[in-house]
């Protein structure tokens, strides 16, 4: 059982989503994958990213947005949402067991929607004039610290 989960909100990029499946069945973390996706989950390229991890990867794919939020919401999960858009650091926040760490679309991250549904939105800083940092990057980085504080390291 994991202490908290990842969800990717309709990834673009397949060698992104295998990397990250491919470190949550490292990490033994659940990501919740929210679909339309940018490509097929049975793509080549997804595949070739996590190799063989993907056949122990455990995920959950959800139709659409409302289908992921009415199903957290029932289990009352706390929702954040990594954006550039935040002023609370990914550092800063205090991670409790059954967080979901939402990471948006590659191209354009998420929806005003979306971004104002998150309970705690957060940031990776970055140098000055930089827009973003590959998705796979981001989510490891925040991952690693959720995992630190929660002290959910596999042993």
């Amino acid at each position: 059982m994991s202490h908290f989960s990842l969800a990717l909100y309709q990834p673009d990029i397949p060698q992104n989503t295998g990397t990250i499946l491919r470190m949550a069945a490292c990490m033994g973390l659940h990501v919740h994958i929210i679909e339309p996706c940018g490509f097929a989950l049975n793509d080549r390229t997804l595949r070739r990213a996590g190799m063989d991890y993907l056949e122990r990867a455990s995920f959950t794919k959800h139709l659409s947005w409302r289908h992921f939020l009415d199903q957290i919401r029932e289990d009352r999960h706390r929702l954040l949402l990594a954006t550039t858009k935040a002023e609370q650091t990914f550092y800063d926040i205090q991670y409790q067991e059954g967080d979901i760490l939402l990471f948006g679309r590659e191209s354009v991250g998420v929806p005003d929607d979306v971004h104002d549904t998150a309970d705690e939105r957060i940031t990776i800083p970055m140098q000055a004039g930089e827009r973003s940092l590959n998705l796979a990057i981001s989510t490891a980085m925040i991952t690693t610290e959720a995992m630190r504080q929660l002290r959910a390291f596999p042993t």
